[in-house]
């Protein structure tokens, strides 16, 4: 055996070493990235911030309505380029008392020639409000599933805490439409077919 195979065989180690590490750190760097949005999206629900709310559904809070003010409560909803729907509510704003439970509805349509998955994501302005806001029954973050030309009308059910901050007077919740990724296509194609079945 020559000096340079020795040298080699005995620099071999290191390398697979190194290259092994390498490896493991991208893969670790990419399961980051991957999990990176999820996790944000999870703690902007919990603490509030950015103006998400929390999905889960609370139960109406019997504190009393505060009659000496009230709160005017407004709602936009957003499309989205990737998702052929049209979002629609049946008022633009309500005028409410804090501790007053309200009900507004909004309907979804599918524009498109075929079925697809979308979900609505809600944003509160100004975002310290939505430490306030109590989601009675909501459809926030829920996915749809839409055939072609399907209407579908859905409720919101709320209340404005008592404790709202007096300085807010607005509370502005703005809902934007997204397509649903096929992440759980197993899942869908089994509603799908409920759905099929049902017809």
């Amino acid at each position: 055996m020559s000096h340079e195979d020795h040298d080699a065989r005995s620099r071999n180690p290191g390398v697979r070493r190194t290259v092994v590490r390498s490896v493991a750190a991208l893969i670790g760097m990419f399961a980051f990235a991957f999990a990176l949005v999820p996790l944000y999206d999870v703690f902007c629900r919990v603490t509030g911030i950015n103006g998400k709310v929390d999905n889960t559904a609370q139960a109406v809070v019997h504190e009393g309505v505060d009659d000496s003010r009230y709160v005017t409560v407004q709602f936009i909803t957003r499309g989205s380029s990737g998702l052929p729907w049209r979002m629609e509510v049946e008022t633009r704003q309500v005028r409410v008392h804090p501790g007053q439970t309200s009900e507004v509805n909004f309907t979804f349509r599918n524009q498109s020639a075929e079925a697809n998955w979308g979900r609505a994501v809600p944003s509160v302005s100004p975002s310290r409000a939505s430490r306030h806001l109590r989601k009675v029954s909501c459809f926030c973050f829920d996915e749809q599933y839409l055939e072609a030309g399907e209407r579908l009308e859905l409720p919101l059910v709320f209340q404005l805490a008592r404790d709202l901050p007096p300085d807010v007077n607005t509370v502005t919740l703005v809902y934007t439409l997204y397509p649903v990724t096929d992440a759980r296509a197993p899942l869908r194609a089994q509603v799908t077919a409920g759905k099929g079945d049902e017809a």
